[in-house]
């Protein structure tokens, strides 16, 4: 691991020149006179925060080196930071950057090491999406919490300042130095195919709260914290990822719902705020999604909300924000609207080669590139990371999941688990009466390298707490043949248990069939809390709202009696045949004394 005398050898005296009596905080005068010795192509790259394949920054696989190639046109890690001199760099799972935490030590001071090598060498911001619950990419064995909803449901602002906190040590353990979370966006639609139960709620206030202390727990830690998506993606039905959402709110009713939690943040000293590929023509009706919106970015983030944080665009890769311009041209109309972080492009040759030809021929200035650069080196500055880009094995051994975080997590959860029906007092369940479970239900993929699959998770979590639980998965769409399989298998059981996961008709079918059978049934939200609106005849139903382990945990312990269900609804769940009543309204939860 490289020494300290190493770090300020390879940034060539940087790091000396730019600390302020002993802290990793710099004047503007000292970072603009770095940004004065820049050439035009590294304030370019500085700009970027792009994704490379491999789990290390020099000899990845040699799968990683052909995607490399076929996608970025360079082998290696270190050869991008080479050739495009990018700024930052984005961790994630499926681009094999996440197999362990030392190995991502490593992939980090590599990252580190490629870069400060380089002339005017300066340290890179690597990122990635880390929000919990549904949304990670750092998993097992680091600690992993329950999702934002979940974190609403419990309601604490404690836990969620906790959260970052112990999130933020992780991270920063493995030199992961900015963190995408949290989501400030309030879930209004309970048909949002993206946010969902990535939002803490539906109430802007309450979210707002939450959005706050974890800001604090994060910054707190060392890591920079970004709230999402600006101007606010609370209430679409459309995913940015494959479509062009418009968000339909007044001026006046964003005001007072999608711009509450964004303000908060600020308040709390956000570092970045990631934008969204909507469009909302109540703040502008130019048909730009946001991300390319000067009214939006300038006018109302920078201007009116006084912000002067890093600004950094949602994945430059979406069809959300290529819907209306090409690829070569978003990047540009970007920075034009306010941006200072440009993430994951397509393609980097072309944005890149792009934003440098928009400077030759005067359409944005070097002025305006300094700004973003100015913004951008002042975090780096702030985190320490040009006195002390490197991490070390044993800080990743003191760090990350450590059994005392892993305890917190699981307190935390215990919290969030909300029991919305329990007639004649079914749950907890009696290990003398019921000691035989069936487990069943939908098995979506890990979403955050956990054990898995949910159903294998709940049986072995009951199996520890008493019980004789056996899984048979049956998918999100279970066929005739795998319906009555379960059915079946009922008949020999003393009680079933079974997840729903956004529920389709092909769910409801079964676990209707399987109330029929009169064994016990008691249904688990293993996502959205919706679900329960269309089962009418179960007897018990929990939302657990996430099928991590953390929260399926949780959600055993207190089908079991271990804990005490003490979530209450963050979000108002509708009724099915009447969508414009409210079967179970914001704070709704029953607990076991009642």
């Amino acid at each position: 691991m490289p020494s300290r005398r190493t770090v300020l050898a390879a940034t060539a005296g940087v790091a000396a020149s730019l600390a302020i009596s002993g802290t990793a905080h710099a004047s503007d005068k000292k970072l603009r006179s770095l940004i004065s010795r820049m050439t035009l192509e590294e304030k370019v790259g500085q700009l970027f925060v792009m994704r490379v394949y491999g789990h290390s920054a020099t000899a990845p696989d040699q799968a990683d080196i052909d995607a490399n190639l076929k996608e970025i046109g360079v082998r290696t890690a270190a050869e991008m930071i080479a050739r495009y001199r990018v700024g930052g760099i984005i961790y994630f799972t499926w681009a094999h950057n996440t197999r362990d935490p030392h190995q991502m030590a490593d992939l980090s001071n590599g990252i580190q090491k490629a870069s400060l090598r380089q002339p005017r060498g300066l340290p890179v911001l690597v990122s990635t999406d880390q929000e919990h619950g549904i949304v990670c990419r750092v998993g097992e064995p680091a600690t992993l919490f329950p999702g934002a909803m979940a974190i609403g449901a419990g309601g604490a602002r404690k836990d969620a300042r906790t959260l970052g906190r112990i999130a933020g040590q992780e991270l920063r353990a493995i030199g992961i130095r900015q963190n995408y979370s949290p989501v400030a966006d309030v879930n209004v639609n309970p048909a949002n195919p993206v946010i969902g139960v990535r939002s803490f709620g539906s109430e802007a206030g309450a979210v707002a709260g939450l959005v706050a202390a974890e800001v604090a727990g994060y910054q707190g830690a060392g890591v920079t914290a970004t709230a999402k998506h600006f101007p606010g993606h609370g209430d679409t039905a459309v995913d940015s990822h494959y479509g062009f959402p418009v968000i339909t709110h007044s001026r006046e009713l964003w005001e007072k719902l999608d711009a509450v939690p964004f303000r908060a943040a600020i308040r709390a000293g956000i570092d970045s705020i990631m934008t969204a590929h909507i469009q909302f023509p109540a703040l502008d009706d130019s048909g730009d999604p946001a991300t390319l919106s000067h009214p939006i970015l300038t006018g109302i983030l920078r201007g009116e909300l006084g912000y002067d944080g890093v600004v950094v665009t949602d994945s430059l890769g979406m069809e959300g924000v290529r819907t209306k311009y090409g690829d070569d041209r978003v990047p540009v109309l970007a920075l034009k609207a306010g941006v200072d972080q440009l993430l994951n492009p397509p393609s980097l040759d072309i944005a890149w080669n792009a934003v440098l030809k928009a400077v030759q021929d005067g359409e944005l200035t070097e002025a305006r590139l300094d700004e973003s650069i100015l913004r951008i080196l002042r975090l780096k500055a702030r985190l320490g990371l040009f006195e002390e880009p490197y991490v070390s094995h044993g800080g990743v051994t003191r760090s990350v999941g450590t059994p005392a975080h892993l305890a917190e997590a699981d307190r935390i959860a215990e919290r969030t688990t909300t029991l919305l029906v329990n007639e004649r007092r079914l749950l907890p369940l009696n290990r003398s009466t019921h000691r035989k479970l069936l487990v069943v239900g939908a098995d979506p993929a890990s979403p955050s390298g956990t054990t898995g699959p949910p159903t294998g998770v709940l049986a072995t979590a009951l199996t520890e707490l008493g019980f004789t639980a056996t899984a048979l998965p049956t998918g999100t769409a279970p066929s005739a043949a795998t319906v009555a399989q379960a059915v079946a298998a009922a008949q020999d059981a003393d009680a079933v248990i079974v997840g729903t996961y956004n529920i389709t008709a092909a769910q409801k079918t079964l676990v209707e069939q399987l109330v029929a059978t009169g064994r016990p049934v008691v249904a688990v939200a293993i996502r959205n809390p919706y679900d329960v609106a269309r089962l009418p005849t179960v007897p018990a139903y929990l939302a657990a709202y996430s099928w991590t382990d953390v929260e399926l945990r949780a959600a055993a312990r207190v089908i079991a009696g271990k804990a005490a269900p003490r979530g209450k609804l963050p979000v108002p769940v509708q009724r099915a045949d009447d969508p414009a009543k409210v079967l179970y309204p914001v704070g709704y939860g029953l607990s076991y004394g009642r």
